[in-house]
């Protein structure tokens, strides 16, 4: 009300002081809008008066953080600084309410940090936020959101509470900006007399240690933040330091890490030397390949392998291309076993650079290259066997990687196998003078390893030498079918055929001689190449007989059972007799019997003449009694009629009809017939 009078006097001497004052009154009875109007009326006056302009921009700041404008009361705060700082703080501590203050000093120190950061409409004009460029607003656009104005900001802050940190730090960091390194240093180092572990504050006068050329302080500034553990405090002073800052801060923590890991090997200098990269890629900005690198094999070196992936990751998703992240991703992956993710990336690191990946994988301690090089190849063969089984299937890109994977591999360890791989790949990818040319540097010209001969005859069969070809297959067959079967892929279907012939007339010859062994090679030989011909099948069942390996011979005459859907009557009784007995060697006794019986029905002569060769028919009637005693104790009686019925039909057995007999009387109340 006083301010009211005075103000409708004639006398308007103190007019903007009384639009001031009056303006804080109704600040403090909530009223919002009045007092924000006698603010502006004041600020917005062609004369202002600086004492009067203020109290109005202090005023007017209080509103605004109310409003959520932050910055545009920091704004504010430091027009009234730059217009007389100690006139701010009196009017501040005068006039703004004790349980305002705490809230106003936070938002002017986060809004001085954020304008140092440049995160705060960089180049840009705090005229926009004016309505009209008069009087005091032109002084406003002047140097309010640069290093000076968020010094005197921060002074003022400062001077309202001297036991702030926050402040001085702000304080210093506006300072550096404006390039008194000095002053900067003293405030800092004050601060940290009052608290000798404050990560903020050690980080920055590191960086000033460092830029003055005093590189052992600044370090030793360093080391002690790295012991506090605080290295998050370097991101907000990153976006106030200057750039050529920041690279000096980047270049000393990567040359002391590396001096670090040039000497001891501990976990706690890896640490260190962790800690200094982690530095460095925070002073690039976040990204520092090198870096990144380096600290990513730190990490694998302390066990912390998912944390070393991350770093890798980081690399590639710049850089997809880059060998050595995805060689040491690759290596971390075989440290933790995960075979296929290991595998996938090495093969993209040799497909991008071999020369770099076969020496990082020749560092490897013995143990972990065998590791290294079986999980390749067992991929590559994998890939390989898939590739040329469907040869429908387009495989450039496949076999290019594959051709890779097993130059690598002879360059790692000169092992046959990986020697045969690589003729492999060459002879998929239709290289066969290639392929024989490396085979016979590899092995000779004769080469003594069944592998190696066994593509030798393959070759060789370009050239239609077929009885050359058998005897090396047939080796190969007898040691490692599924490989023989593999390598008939490159064989054509007419070929095959010969081989097939050749094979199994030499398996028959051999088994005239009885070199059973010998034989076996090649009638397995003439199985592959035919495509499980029923007769090769037989004949090679017919030599597992002989070696008594029945469980394999049982096998061949399934197959051959199986395709009996094109057989004549005699063909099949006599198949069905072989696989009887082969089940009789085998104690499985009532499938033997069934085979027996479907014999006898199908050709009862044949079947009778097979059976007294072998196994006689004395023996197999006794059989058959067995069988058939054991139905009729479980009351299958009609099973058992069958049975003996057909026993008899082999031999006249006394056992087999007296069982018959008793038949007769115990199902003499139910029809058998």
């Amino acid at each position: 009300d006083i301010c009211e009078q005075l103000l409708a006097a004639e006398q308007n001497t103190y007019h903007n002081t009384l639009l001031a004052l009056r303006g804080f009154c109704c600040l403090h009875t909530q009223d919002r809008h009045r007092a924000l109007q006698d603010f502006q009326r004041v600020i917005e006056h062609d004369s202002p008066h600086p004492s009067s302009c203020i109290k109005a921009l202090c005023g007017r700041g209080l509103l605004r953080i109310s409003g959520g404008s932050n910055y545009l009361t920091a704004l504010d705060y430091i027009t009234a600084c730059q217009l007389k700082l100690e006139e701010t703080t009196f009017t501040i501590k005068s006039y703004v309410p004790w349980n305002q203050r705490g809230l106003l000093l936070k938002v002017l120190q986060e809004e001085g940090q954020m304008m140092l950061q440049k995160k705060r409409y960089p180049g840009g004009s705090s005229v926009s936020f004016q309505k009209k460029a008069t009087g005091l607003y032109t002084f406003l656009t002047l140097k309010s959101r640069d290093a000076p104005g968020v010094f005197q900001l921060a002074s003022l802050l400062v001077e309202l509470d001297s036991s702030d940190e926050a402040s001085r730090i702000l304080c210093a960091d506006a300072l550096y900006q404006m390039g008194r390194g000095e002053e900067a240093h003293k405030m800092l180092s004050l601060a940290l007399s009052r608290n000798p572990q404050r990560a903020p504050v050690l980080a920055r006068l590191a960086l000033l240690q460092l830029k003055s050329g005093f590189v052992y302080d600044g370090n030793q500034l360093l080391k002690r933040v790295i012991r506090i553990g605080d290295s998050s405090c370097l991101l907000p002073i990153l976006d106030i330091f200057q750039d050529e800052d920041r690279k000096l801060l980047q270049s000393h923590c990567r040359w002391r890490a590396l001096a670090i890991l040039k000497g001891k090997q501990e976990g706690v200098a890896i640490k260190e030397a962790i800690a200094h990269l982690s530095f460095a890629i925070l002073a690039a900005g976040g990204y520092a390949e090198d870096c990144l690198l380096t600290r990513a094999r730190c990490y694998g070196r302390l066990g912390q392998m998912k944390t070393a992936i991350f770093d890798f990751n980081a690399v590639l998703k710049e850089d997809p291309r880059n060998v050595q992240a995805l060689s040491g991703r690759g290596f971390v992956h075989l440290a933790l076993r995960q075979q296929k993710e290991a595998v996938q990336d090495l093969i993209s690191a040799l497909k991008v650079e071999a020369g770099a990946v076969i020496p990082a994988i020749l560092s490897l301690k013995p143990e972990t290259q065998g590791l290294v090089t079986g999980w390749l190849l067992q991929h590559g063969r994998a890939a390989l066997t898939e590739l040329v089984a469907s040869k429908d299937l387009p495989g450039e890109e496949t076999l290019r990687d594959l051709l890779t994977v097993a130059k690598a591999l002879t360059k790692i360890c000169r092992a046959a196998q990986h020697h045969i791989f690589y003729t492999d790949v060459l002879m998929a990818n239709g290289e066969h003078q290639e392929a024989l040319k490396h085979l016979q540097e590899a092995f000779g010209h004769c080469p003594a390893e069944d592998f190696a001969r066994a593509r030798l005859a393959v070759l060789q069969l370009q050239s239609s030498n077929v009885a050359g070809a058998a005897a090396p297959l047939s080796t190969l067959a007898r040691r490692d079918e599924k490989d023989l079967a593999f390598l008939l892929n490159f064989v054509d279907t007419k070929q095959q055929q010969h081989l097939a012939q050749a094979a199994a007339q030499e398996g028959k010859v051999l088994m005239k001689g009885h070199h059973y062994e010998k034989a076996l090679g090649y009638h397995s030989l003439a199985v592959l190449a035919s495509r499980d011909s029923p007769r090769y099948l037989r004949r090679r069942a017919a030599c597992l007989t002989h070696l008594k390996n029945y469980e394999k011979a049982l096998k061949d005459m399934e197959k051959v059972i199986q395709g009996h859907s094109c057989s004549s009557p005699k063909t099949r009784a006599g198949d069905h007799c072989c696989q009887g007995f082969l089940l009789l060697a085998l104690a499985e006794e009532e499938a033997a019997v069934q085979h027996y019986m479907e014999a006898l029905q199908l050709d009862e002569p044949l079947a009778l003449g097979s059976i007294t060769n072998c196994p006689g028919r004395e023996s197999l009637t006794k059989t058959f009694h067995k069988i058939a005693q054991c139905n009729f104790e479980k009351q299958r009686y009609e099973e058992a009629w069958k049975i003996t019925d057909y026993g008899l039909k082999i031999d006249k057995s006394t056992e087999l009809q007296k069982l018959k007999a008793r038949l007769k009387r115990e199902a003499s109340s139910c029809s058998i017939h």
